[in-house]
This record gives structure tokens, C-alpha cells and sequence, in this order.
């Protein structure tokens, strides 16, 4: 008789939401958990604005990370749709993942955070994020912070950029993960509709060229994505939103040359969407006055 037992592996499957202030890199560390573009980053605050899910898939299951848009106390109606957002998304999820800048001293935001996340009554793992460029005693400051505001959470020093400290993240993720069958393909990073992707790659390029508080006056959104047989060749229209001429002329650029940056920039990481199509992107500039007060529109844009 052999001596021969099979392994049953219990797979796990989990849905994360990660939430944190502003710039704290909760982007970034989706997109190095799931090394994919999940989500878009720039050093402009509040670059995230939707609720954005992420696939991480290994031996041991399956995580659902949803990165929600950093949380800014303030009461414009576009903020408090993004608070809205990265509220439900604590109330659908498995555990959390609370983010925190260690370059940046705890105030009423991390306050307010906190409150949110321990009312949820779901299961937290924090992690202190910028350990490559923070220093010791600002990473040791944070830590205990977090441990006088939140008793028995573990708390790991990380580096989302830089990549340490993540895989102890993970292990801890997946302590709390319950027992369950993949909801996703072993392949999938993401599951965004491909139009919200392809919209999100140029708005990142469109960030990146313009300072203040343009970045925020922007957003895009794609009108049509064509697919031709006969020559192999995909068609993208796209509009770049803004809120003022004077804002349409600074991302125009003199004789085209700020849409055409956005263009060039752009058609790289959208051309990873179809690697055996010809791509050609038809990118415009108008102006929609005052999107940000504009309920439809938030509602639109932000759901």
C-alpha cells in the first residue's frame, strides 16, 4: 500500500480595501503588488478618483485589492464624493489595508481615517509607506502612532516603490483571507472596462504636463474605440476635459505641442492593450465649465 497521501491546498480569497490620505502611495502599491498599470500615479494629491480593483493571484489564493482615492477632509462636492468612495468601500470588503505616509506627521485626516476604518469592524493591517526616503525616527514615530491609535493591528514598514516589506503585507493579507474559490482569472491584474483604462493612461499623461491646480481641473473620458479587420488597425477617440479656455490652451500647447506630448506619452502604455493592432489615437481638448460642481457629471465620472 503506498505511503502516498495527496496535499490538499485550501485556496484563499480575499477582498482588500486600501485606503489612506492623499499621496501616501496606495497607487503605487497596488500596481507593484499586481506588477501591472492598475492604477495611474503622479505627484499631484488625489490623482485616484474612483474605487480602483486590482488582482493579485499566487499558490496561496487570490487577493481583490481595491484602491480607493486618498482621503482629504474637505467638503467641495467633489471630495465628498471621494470620501463616499472610499467609505463603501470598507463596507464591501474582506480586511484593510490602511496606507500612512511616513514622510508626513499624523493630523486630523489620519484621525478621521482611523475612526473610519475601526467603525468598520473589518479586519486592518497598516503599513507605514516611503521607508527609502523617510528617516528612521520619522518611520519609528508613525509606528508608534499607529500603535497607540490601533492596539493589536500589525503594522509593517514598507516601501511600495522600492519594493520591501511588501511580501509581509501579503503574508498578513492572506492570514486574514477566508477560505474560497478564485473570482478571477489566474492572469488578471485588473478588471476595469477597457475604455475607463485607456481614459485613466491619458489623464495621467495629461497630469504630468501641467502644474498647479490644472491636474485637477481634468478629466477624460472615450468617445469610441474602433476596431478595423481589414488592416488590423484600432481606433481611439478620447476628449480631455477641462473647465476653462485658458486651461484648454496651456494642455493645447503652442501649435499643438501639448497634445501631441499627451498623445505620444499615452499611445505607449495603451498600445500594451493591443500588442498585435495598429493603434491610432484621436485625442481632443473642450471645455465643459465648472465640471466640479456638476452632480451628473461627478456622478458620471466618479461611479
Amino acid at each position: 500500500m503506498s505511503d502516498f497521501f495527496p496535499i490538499l491546498i485550501h485556496m484563499k480569497c480575499a477582498s482588500i480595501a486600501i485606503i489612506g490620505r492623499p499621496s501616501s502611495g496606495k497607487s503605487t502599491l497596488v500596481n507593484t503588488i499586481c506588477e501591472g498599470k492598475v492604477s495611474i500615479t503622479a505627484s499631484t494629491p488625489q490623482t485616484t478618483r474612483n474605487a480602483i480593483r486590482g488582482i493579485y493571484t499566487d499558490q496561496r489564493g487570490q487577493l481583490i485589492l481595491t484602491d480607493t482615492p486618498g482621503y482629504h477632509i474637505s467638503e467641495r462636492m467633489m471630495n465628498l464624493k471621494l470620501q463616499e468612495t472610499a467609505s463603501l468601500a470598507l463596507k464591501e470588503t474582506d480586511a484593510v489595508l490602511y496606507v500612512v505616509d511616513a514622510l508626513r506627521l499624523p493630523g486630523e485626516e489620519e484621525e478621521t481615517i482611523i475612526r473610519l476604518i475601526k467603525s468598520a469592524g473589518t479586519p486592518i493591517v497598516a503599513a507605514v509607506n516611503k521607508t527609502d526616503i523617510a528617516s528612521k525616527s520619522l518611520v519609528d514615530q508613525t509606528i508608534e502612532y499607529l500603535a497607540s491609535r490601533l492596539p493589536g493591528v500589525p503594522v509593517f514598514p514598507i516601501s511600495a516603490k522600492a519594493d520591501t516589506g511588501v511580501d509581509e503585507v501579503l503574508i498578513a493579507l492572506f492570514a486574514l483571507a477566508p477560505e474560497g474559490e478564485l473570482l478571477y482569472p489566474e492572469e488578471a491584474y485588473t478588471d476595469q472596462p477597457l475604455e475607463f483604462r485607456i481614459a485613466e493612461m491619458i489623464r495621467e499623461q495629461a497630469i504630468a504636463l501641467v502644474t498647479e491646480e490644472i491636474p485637477h481641473a481634468i478629466f477624460v473620458e472615450v468617445s469610441d474605440i474602433e476596431y478595423s479587420e481589414a488592416d488590423q488597425t484600432v481606433w481611439v477617440r478620447a476628449f480631455i476635459n477641462v473647465e476653462r479656455e485658458t486651461q484648454k490652451g496651456i494642455l493645447v500647447g503652442r501649435g499643438g505641442e501639448g497634445i501631441k506630448t499627451i498623445r505620444v506619452q499615452s499611445f505607449k502604455n495603451i498600445k500594451k492593450l493591443f500588442p498585435n493592432k495598429k493603434l491610432q489615437i484621436d485625442l481632443r481638448v473642450k471645455v465643459q465649465p465648472k465640471w466640479r460642481q456638476n452632480n451628473h457629471i461627478l456622478t458620471r465620472i466618479l461611479s
